[in-house]
């Protein structure tokens, strides 16, 4: 199954240790995760923004499920949740940890979609139990 991977490039990045470790389980679990931190998908020259943008679109569009790290404020994930939700009609987990507390977007936490899981992640195990079970029952 295809996986967007919505992980934030240039906003906060306090739990960014994090980041690798969603798209490597993602692909350990035999999924390809679409994402600039999975090296498969690293373009050669620095791209543009129009082109970032035109990219991640495309990689929305191919995807099955969006999995988003959403503990600190990203625009761009915002943006990508919503794109995914509300246009392509496809599911979502957005992932918080704990600590991040109210950090957490209100328009994200506040979302009656049916699409959107939101799950609290204390750690690598719980991140992974999280996107393990969001995986196994969206590719049924």
């Amino acid at each position: 199954m295809i996986v967007y991977c919505a992980i934030s490039i240039r906003g906060e990045k306090t739990f960014q240790d994090f980041f690798p470790q969603i798209v490597e389980h993602i692909t350990s679990l035999g999924h390809t995760a679409l994402s600039e931190l999975n090296v498969d998908f690293k373009p050669v020259a620095p791209l543009t923004d129009s082109e970032i943008f035109t990219r991640d679109v495309k990689w929305i569009d191919k995807s099955k499920v969006l999995i988003a790290e959403i503990s600190g404020a990203s625009t761009g994930i915002g943006f990508e949740i919503a794109y995914a939700l509300y246009k392509k009609k496809i599911p979502v987990l957005a992932l918080a940890n704990k600590e991040a507390g109210s950090n957490v977007s209100a328009m994200i936490n506040g979302c009656q979609s049916q699409l959107i899981t939101i799950k609290r992640y204390e750690d690598s195990e719980d991140l992974k139990k999280a996107i393990s079970d969001f995986l196994k029952k969206n590719n049924e």
